[in-house]
């Protein structure tokens, strides 16, 4: 068991991801400053991380057991043979537009928007880079009669998850309600990845865990990264777009 936390945590490392710029505008209203509000103490980081480290250990020991390979079989039995469905390829996404919706309709978070695309965009290098590091080094089989090994963990899940953990964090002292409604997509997404025969559950569970992990660690190292040259200027706002793989940026300044 030792031997696989020091693993997960080793994989912990940065993947790099390319941006591109856009001139669509976000639309015509403008992100509203954020007042100082006070919330309250953050956890102890070893609280922070139980959840996503059982998360990852199941996972660890679930994997190419009996129990995973026959319950995949029975999920698929369940919503047939043939079932697929492209919906997961967009909710891993939703608590991302969750977010910058709030900040548009004045939903009072915990960061100014830059602090929040800082946060997220880091998050998402470092869990992804996690599961494409694991996906190459334990070269796991896909479910059924595909060919690519690259099962373990699911990357789907993985960024259902830090997006939802992203925006629990920014919300969770303020609107407990919109802060967990992340986590309805973000499971809805491995859900759809299991029933979709894409994964197993422990590349799940496994890929909820990093997203968890990954984001909970940067906001709890956040004040190490302080840096935001727009925190004083509401006249500038800029938000991530996602593509599938690809990772642009909506970019609008009011003059």
């Amino acid at each position: 068991m030792r031997t696989i936390l020091y693993l997960v945590l080793i994989c912990l490392n940065v993947n790099i991801i390319s941006a591109q710029f856009t001139e669509s505008p976000i639309a015509n209203k403008q992100f509203i400053k954020f007042q100082k509000t006070e919330f309250k103490p953050k956890k102890s980081l070893f609280s922070k991380r139980i959840i996503p480290v059982a998360l990852i250990s199941a996972g660890f020991l679930l994997s190419t057991s009996d129990f995973e390979k026959s319950l995949q079989k029975n999920i698929r039995n369940a919503v047939g043979s043939d079932f697929y469905s492209s919906i997961d390829d967009y909710t891993r996404y939703a608590p991302v537009v969750q977010l910058y919706a709030a900040d548009i309709l004045g939903a009072q978070a915990k960061n100014h928007w830059f602090d929040q695309t800082k946060n997220l965009l880091i998050s998402s290098l470092i869990s992804n880079g996690a599961s494409t590091i694991l996906k190459k080094q334990i070269d796991k089989k896909r479910p059924g009669e595909s060919t690519h090994p690259n099962s373990f963990p699911s990357g789907h899940t993985t960024t259902a998850f830090t997006t939802a953990t992203v925006l629990y964090e920014e919300f969770i002292d303020t609107n407990p309600i919109l802060a967990y409604s992340g986590y309805l997509f973000a499971i809805s997404t491995g859900g759809l990845r299991l029933m979709n025969n894409a994964h197993y559950l422990s590349d799940v569970m496994v890929g909820a865990g990093i997203g968890i992990l990954a984001t909970r660690l940067v906001y709890h190292f956040d004040h190490l990264i302080s840096w935001n040259p727009f925190k004083k200027s509401d006249r500038i706002a800029f938000v991530p777009q996602f593509n599938n793989d690809e990772l642009g940026v909506y970019f609008t300044m009011t003059f």
